[in-house]
């Protein structure tokens, strides 16, 4: 039983003001594994004054010293790569084969912040002008519970990277990945003041740092709804924001596509981090006169794809992060039975032979439409729709037929052809036969899917403004 009753404010570990203890689980079991005792407003609000105090000078830091801090800080998380593995495994259930990428990750984009950073120029002409590009100020980075290290480390990156300093509000159910990652960054030795972790609820610790109005920049992934009622918010006080919000993405099989190369990815694509990954291609989209094959052919795949223990190699998806979590998802299994869809594999409660834990069987739905709920809405588990369509014209209105525009993935054996689809897709990231990250590249959404861009180039300018000086030089 781990029990975590410190924070992180200005430099230091200490004893939150709030008194709230949060349980933490092992989905896999549903035990108890934890407690957290949750900071609130107050908290929130001494780490972001700890924040503004330090930001003037760090402010000032040439890029080459914000180098050098991210080189430290990649190598600290880094050494706590095993350690980060297993809460990663224990707390949210990832299965171990997904759980080291996610453990690397966390560090990797610290890393490539500052290979970033490196060729960045703060300094720019613009005809008679010069452009300065200026750190805004104190950030909040509001982070989930889905890749709590990875979200902690990437906003983090691209706010040190800019020169702004930061409150980091992470999940309160992913402490003990929080906690480990926070031990690692303080062995970084960075000045104190510059980055601040208060783990709490949205509604206190959240809502303050939304609010707050010495916080100039608001960086935020999450649900679509809180992400409105943080847009709401941060307008009263004009803060700059970034939203990394849902989605329902597309995956379009052109009728040319091999199926042995286009059924495993759009498994791949669909029950990635045990379907809880907002860029999911839930949504398959299949030629009609190719449907009958495709069905046959994920109803086989699916049979070998195994739900249960995350630390068995064999598994490839883990359990929902939470009770509530399964609940929502056996709903809209039920949705998709009741408004007519044609179940081919899965279905309600648990996979078999599995007594305990939060998992879900992994479920396909055929004969799909676009205009029902389980087509509509976020589900966030492994949970896919078969959606048939007449022609290409056909599918890419499909595709497009969304409140969401996070990501998308086509496949097809003629590239050229299916890079012509991908051009006409409305989203933030188009996938053409890969499942591949590239971390230079902007990633974000079109639609309810978010605003504004993180990674490379476009997420350090996230953190910045341009200020021109004309006549001075």
């Amino acid at each position: 039983m781990q029990i975590i009753d410190q924070i992180y404010i200005d430099g230091a570990f200490v004893t939150p003001h709030g008194e709230e203890f949060f349980d933490l689980f092992n989905p896999s079991t549903e035990r108890v594994i934890g407690r957290v005792r949750l900071a609130d407003a107050e908290d929130a609000r001494d780490a972001i004054a700890a924040a503004k105090r330090a930001f003037p000078a760090f402010s000032r830091t040439d890029k080459l010293e914000r180098v050098d801090m991210l080189r430290r800080m990649h190598a600290a998380v880094a050494a706590r790569a095993s350690e980060l593995f297993e809460a990663i495994v224990e707390e949210y259930g990832a299965p171990v084969s997904r759980g080291r990428s996610m453990a690397q990750h966390a560090s990797d984009v610290l890393l490539e912040a500052a290979k970033v950073l490196e060729d960045y120029s703060f300094v720019r002409r613009a005809g008679s002008a010069e452009v300065v590009m200026q750190p805004l100020g104190v950030a909040g980075l509001i982070t989930p519970w889905n890749s709590d290290a990875g979200f902690v480390c990437g906003k983090l990156a691209s706010a040190f990277a800019a020169g702004c300093t930061a409150v980091v509000k992470p999940s309160e159910m992913s402490a003990i990945q929080t906690r480990v990652v926070t031990e690692a960054l303080h062995e970084a030795e960075l000045p104190p003041g510059v980055f601040n972790i208060v783990t709490g609820r949205g509604e206190t610790a959240g809502a303050q740092i939304s609010s707050h109005p010495d916080v100039a920049k608001l960086s935020f992934t999450g649900s679509t709804a809180v992400g409105k009622t943080i847009l709401r918010t941060v307008a009263e006080t004009l803060k700059r924001v970034t939203l990394e919000l849902g989605g329902k993405s597309p995956m379009i099989v052109l009728d040319d596509a091999n199926f042995d190369e286009a059924v495993p990815f759009a498994l791949q694509a669909g029950f990635m981090n045990s379907g809880q990954a907002c860029i999911a291609g839930t949504r398959i989209l299949v030629p009609q006169a190719r449907l009958s094959e495709f069905e046959e052919r994920i109803v086989d795949a699916v049979a070998g794809i195994q739900a249960g223990d995350p630390r068995d190699p064999r598994t490839s998806i883990g359990p929902m992060v939470s009770q509530k979590q399964w609940d929502r998802v056996q709903r809209y299994i039920r949705i998709g039975i009741d408004e007519g869809a044609r179940l081919i594999a899965g279905g309600e409660g648990r996979p078999h032979g599995v007594n305990a834990g939060w998992f879900v069987r992994p479920t396909v739905f055929s004969h799909v439409k676009n205009d029902m709920t389980i087509a509509r809405e976020e589900i966030f588990g492994p949970v896919l729709s078969i959606i048939a369509y007449r022609d290409t014209e056909d599918a890419i209105a499909i595709a497009n037929d969304t409140p969401y525009g996070l990501q998308a993935y086509v496949c097809s054996s003629d590239v050229g052809r299916a890079s012509a689809v991908a051009s006409q897709i409305e989203a933030g990231r188009v996938l053409v036969n890969t499942l591949a990250h590239e971390p230079a590249a902007p990633f974000g959404g079109f639609k309810h899917s978010g605003i504004g861009r993180e990674y490379g180039t476009f997420g350090l300018e996230a953190f910045l403004e341009p200020k021109a000086l004309l006549g001075a030089v």
